[in-house]
């Protein structure tokens, strides 16, 4: 029995009023901050998936998204060290189309029924760009999902897919464009995502011999929701009780993890026995038949859909979007840097210092550092340490102090001193903050992001970020 174990899910803290890009318009979408992209967002939702979890008993992790940083380096390395996955780990990007989520899906649920993995961790995360005055400048949106499969404690089993491939020119982008390039909307809309959406769900109703009044939920990729209505509609399900919302006005077109931000928010109202389709388009179509299981009791979101939409941060100045996504020039580091190029040596033998964040706890008197050093700052016995990991540790603002000057896009820029609950101290930037509500004592945790680009170089690091109920 192969299946989903788990799932996590991720929103960035910042909203774009869509009033801020067109004036009348009504309703928000989800904006990455400066410091985020899709590996970093990657991250986030995996490290809510992971949650409880074994990470040794992770076999393998497939990174998908049409916004990866890199043309040439894999992303998944990347994810997989922010983890602290183990390094006998099958690793694989999917990209290139917007269902490549859902093909990595397959690939994944392949390789967990042929038995050469028991346990794959699939990440998805877009940040695409909509060019200026654009329609897709309104609709995209940013965010991430992860899923677990495996085939033990599974929550939903994968019971039957259908595929169809279709080559058309209705949405890409080149390797030197920066926004999306669409075909004209009707042509797009009818002989695109309509048409080979429905031969793709309808194939998998006639595989499995099932109606559509016997799915709970259905849930359909669609650039916006009236598409997917429409198309639920003429498949013969019920828009108004089957389809899964998609947040109209609240959230955006997330690109690869949109479907799967709809699936998380179906599981987590599903009840044991119900059908769930899951469909998603992109140069085709795949559809998915996955059923709930009893484990669907025990299945709970460390942040859920709901956690995510009502905290946030609202932005309704154009230009902060602008330096956000980098569009305006000079905005990709925003912090000071007092070295000269990156060293490519530097960072390989630092990976567990700065992106698995280890510090090293003394094994005689217990005491916790970071950075990780050969003596122990309390009983000074040298070279007897074990590593531990800090990124999922939460801890308190020990001290802090505001940067004016140094930070257009982040300023002022907030510099703290991160108290680990269980030991360990940490110097670090703070992301993701208000900051008349930062405070000595503050609740904090830590979140993968940019920390700056050189020599065409992502350095990624730790930060702090509040901690929010």
């Amino acid at each position: 029995m192969v299946g989903i174990t788990s799932m996590g899910v991720y929103l960035p803290f910042m909203r774009l009023s869509l009033g801020s890009i067109k004036r009348g318009l009504r309703g928000e979408r989800a904006l990455a901050n400066f410091d985020e992209d899709s590996i970093t967002m990657a991250v986030a939702a995996a490290i809510d998936c992971v949650q409880g979890l074994d990470r040794e008993s992770v076999d393998a992790l497939f990174f998908a998204s049409t916004t990866a940083p890199y043309k040439e380096k894999q992303a998944a390395t990347i994810v997989a060290s922010a983890l602290d996955l183990r390094r006998n780990l099958i690793t694989a990007d999917y990209a290139n189309s917007l269902k490549c989520g859902t093909s990595a899906l397959r690939s994944a649920v392949d390789a967990v029924a042929a038995g050469s993995v028991k346990r794959v961790l699939l990440t998805a995360a877009d940040t695409r760009l909509g060019a200026p005055g654009s329609p897709f400048e309104q609709s995209f949106a940013d965010g991430a999902a992860a899923l677990m499969i495996g085939n033990e404690g599974v929550v939903a089993t994968f019971e039957d897919s259908y595929s169809v491939c279709h080559e058309i020119m209705d949405i890409w982008r080149t390797e030197s464009d920066i926004y999306v390039n669409a075909s004209e909307g009707r042509f797009a809309g009818v002989e695109g995502y309509m048409k080979i959406t429905a031969e793709a769900v309808s194939g998998l109703l006639k595989k499995t011999g099932l109606r559509p009044d016997q799915f709970s939920k259905v849930i359909i990729y669609s650039p916006d929701s009236r598409s997917s209505a429409q198309l639920a509609g003429k498949l013969g399900f019920d828009p108004g009780s089957q389809l899964q919302t998609s947040f109209p006005g609240l959230l955006g077109n997330t690109g690869t993890s949109f479907a799967f931000i709809m699936l998380a928010a179906a599981l987590e109202k599903a009840k044991p026995g119900d059908k769930i389709l899951l469909a998603s388009y992109g140069n085709g179509a795949d559809a998915f038949l996955f059923q709930v299981t009893e484990h669907i009791d025990l299945f709970r979101f460390r942040r859920n859909i709901e956690y995510y939409l009502s905290t946030k941060q609202l932005i309704n100045d154009y230009q902060t979007y602008l330096f956000c996504r980098g569009i305006l020039p000079g905005t990709s580091s925003p912090y000071p840097i007092p070295y000269g190029n990156i060293s490519a040596p530097a960072l390989s033998r630092e990976v567990n210092k700065n992106l698995r964040l280890h510090g090293a706890k003394c094994l005689n008197c217990g005491t916790v550092q970071y950075p990780p050093q050969r003596v122990c700052t309390k009983c000074r016995e040298k070279d007897t340490f074990t590593p531990v990991r800090l990124s999922d540790k939460e801890g308190k603002v020990f001290s802090f102090s505001l940067d004016h000057v140094s930070s257009v896009v982040d300023s002022p820029a907030v510099i703290t001193i991160v108290d680990f609950d269980g030991g360990g101290r940490m110097e670090c930037f703070m992301t993701d903050r208000i900051v008349d509500e930062i405070k000595i004592g503050m609740h904090v945790e830590m979140t993968f992001r940019r920390l700056f680009q050189r020599e065409n170089i992502v350095n990624y690091f730790w930060k702090a970020k509040p901690v929010r109920s």
